[in-house]
């Protein structure tokens, strides 16, 4: 996985074998993304690598990821969910996100036409860091299954790592453990994730 920012605009986030070669989402993207680190190199965010990619701190918290996609480059908000988003700039990850936001971009056309709207979102974003915001986390509403809570009582130390996840990763799990209609099959993806769960990992995270 990459570790150099500098290096992630021409070789890409690492986490695949397309890195440095035109396939790669990063040098499709190349010249949006790019941009976006220029437009952050104005703010007061500090410039760091994780997971691969550029992600801008306050504080040592995250604010800003700048995200590459097959379909999209753009800027990733850790709190976007708190933004007014008045213009609907902002988009979900998917039905199961709770705190992040996307802003995103397919023509760097579109970025420099958004250039100010982009960088007030922006601004609203490092404000919400200065104030201490917190996103609200979500009420599990899943079912525990039976069988999760068997393996709960014979591995407390499971139970314990299974609540130390973020809300989201616990109802990823359970809506995937009760997906099955039988018993066993529960059990057995159960048992297939318990080392995940244990590692303090999310269903999708490898």
């Amino acid at each position: 996985m990459q570790k150099n920012v500098d290096a992630y605009f021409t070789e890409g986030c690492g986490r695949c074998k397309l890195g440095n070669t035109p396939d790669c989402k990063v040098v499709k993207w190349q010249q949006i993304l790019l941009k976006l680190r220029k437009l952050l190199e104005d703010t007061e965010l500090k410039e760091t690598c994780k997971w691969g990619s550029p992600v801008y701190t306050l504080n040592k918290k995250n604010v800003l990821q700048i995200v590459a996609f097959k379909e999209f480059a753009g800027l990733s908000f850790f709190k976007g969910t708190l933004i007014k988003d008045e213009h609907k700039l902002l988009s979900s990850p998917g039905s199961n996100s709770h705190h992040v936001r996307f802003a995103k971009f397919t023509t760097i056309e579109t970025l420099l036409e958004k250039e100010n709207l982009l960088m007030a979102y922006v601004k609203e974003a490092i404000a919400i860091e200065k104030k201490g915001l917190k996103v609200e986390k979500p009420t599990i509403t899943e079912t525990i299954p039976e069988e999760l809570l068997a393996k709960f009582q014979q591995q407390p130390v499971l139970e314990k790592a299974f609540y130390n996840l973020t809300p989201g990763r616990q109802r990823g799990y359970l809506i995937y453990f009760t997906g099955a209609k039988q018993s066993a099959t529960r059990e057995n993806r159960i048992e297939k994730y318990t080392a995940h769960i244990l590692s303090g990992k999310g269903f999708h995270d490898k």
